[in-house]
């Protein structure tokens, strides 16, 4: 495990830098966009057989306001997996985000009544 700035990225399989670099760039954008730090863990995954229709594999784990948010991507390359996770990130992060801003509707809060 290798620790980037507050990102810690875990690498199985054959898994080289610039597909890391790459994840990353990706990460970082994703939550530069929605005005957050990109903070928490990256796992990466090459899968070793060849038969594997989707072998590269993406686990994001971010802290986004006090909020852990868990994002999953597969895909046949380095490059789409990168793409695919800047999706979801900004997506689910995003998510996350608007929840911590925005107050619940007033029939969605216990009143006590």
């Amino acid at each position: 495990m290798t620790e980037h700035g507050a990102v810690r990225v875990r690498a199985q399989g054959e898994v080289d830098e610039e597909a890391v670099t790459r994840l990353l760039v990706k990460l970082r954008a994703a939550c530069g966009r929605l005005g957050l730090p990109a903070e928490g863990a990256l796992t990466v995954v090459r899968a070793a057989a060849h038969h594997v229709r989707r072998p590269w594999t993406a686990t994001a784990r971010l802290l986004v306001d006090g909020t852990v948010v868990v994002v999953h991507a597969e895909e046949t390359t380095a490059r789409a997996l990168a793409d695919r996770l800047e999706d979801r990130v900004l997506t689910r992060a995003g998510q996350a985000a608007h929840r911590r801003t925005h107050t619940p509707p007033p029939w969605r809060t216990d009143s006590g009544t």
